[in-house]
């Protein structure tokens, strides 16, 4: 029977085989051989169709054992093991005068290797570094190029909801998040409370966007002309999650309308664009009214993904 491990510094998700003798429960720690070596591993659930859908692209392996208590020692000896080669690395770093941050060390159960992750702004030529730490432990190193973001998932505790951050606890992709869904969620768009623990907007902005732009896609857009019974007047807000509109009529008065008491929607023209002349309007070609005219706001671009 298949299960579905994770393992790892960077919490790895894989599909792994397991003997058929073998029954495995949720939480369970266990002796995996993974791409990487031979490592500690926690069973989440037994591999299924519905699981591989949730994966993109998981990595296989196999279930060597259960693990015993003397596999949890040499883990624990690997874990003290670890300081010692952190401090080593950071040393010939500085010998070799690398432009590059040392961020955290993984010495595999059956050190097969030892993987170092660090941060750089620009390429690092390693090779020497390498060949020095690998001379010096007696084992296989592999340098790992990490973003912000997988810093903050190896060192990071706890973020400003008081609970563990997201991308050490449940999240295996780093998503893309942008200001346009900040925005879209009216928060406030002050960076440092928009921020996470990377200095990077938060993953949580992303889990309920698709929710806000189905609702805002039911909801007649700003500047369309509606007529209710208490008259024809402009949109000039959207409350998304109350599926209201805020809407100004002729004597500017403003009042809230729901979506069942609208009789009419006539969506907003296009507007020409071009030179601008002296009331401000842009004349030429034709653009619709809900496009950013300044095209290269900042607010609207994405955070570059993990």
């Amino acid at each position: 029977m298949d299960y579905v491990v994770r393992y790892g510094r960077m919490r790895f998700l894989s599909e792994c085989s397991a003997p058929a003798s073998l029954a495995l429960a949720r939480g369970q720690c266990v002796v995996i051989r993974s791409d990487r070596g031979t490592e500690l591993g926690e069973v989440l659930c037994p591999a299924t169709e519905k699981t591989s859908s949730y994966l993109d692209g998981p990595a296989t392996g196999e279930i060597l054992r259960t693990a015993t208590g003397e596999d949890i020692e040499h883990q624990a000896i690997h874990a003290v093991a670890q300081e010692g080669a952190f401090a080593t690395c950071q040393e010939r770093i500085a010998r070799h005068r690398l432009q590059m941050k040392l961020i955290d060390v993984e010495i595999l159960l059956g050190r097969e290797r030892i993987v170092f992750y660090y941060l750089a702004e620009r390429r690092v030529d390693f090779r020497e570094l390498v060949k020095d730490l690998a001379r010096f432990l007696r084992t296989r190193i592999e340098m790992r190029q990490i973003g912000v973001r997988d810093e903050a998932k190896l060192l990071a505790d706890y973020g400003d909801c008081g609970k563990p951050v997201c991308c050490n606890t449940h999240l295996t992709v780093m998503p893309p998040v942008s200001m346009k869904m900040a925005k879209l969620q009216k928060t406030t768009l002050d960076p440092s409370k928009i921020s996470g623990r990377c200095g990077r907007l938060k993953c949580c902005l992303r889990y309920e966007f698709d929710t806000y732009q189905t609702l805002e896609h039911q909801l007649p857009r700003i500047g369309s002309q509606v007529v209710t019974k208490k008259g024809q007047g402009r949109v000039v807000a959207q409350e998304v999650l109350a599926q209201k509109l805020v809407v100004e009529f002729e004597d500017r008065r403003r009042i809230i309308v729901g979506l069942d008491e609208l009789l009419d929607v006539i969506p907003p023209r296009a507007r020409p664009s071009g030179p601008v002349g002296r009331t401000g309007r842009d004349r030429g070609a034709w653009i619709d009214d809900d496009l950013d005219l300044n095209g290269d706001d900042p607010g609207d671009l994405a955070d570059e993904p993990a």
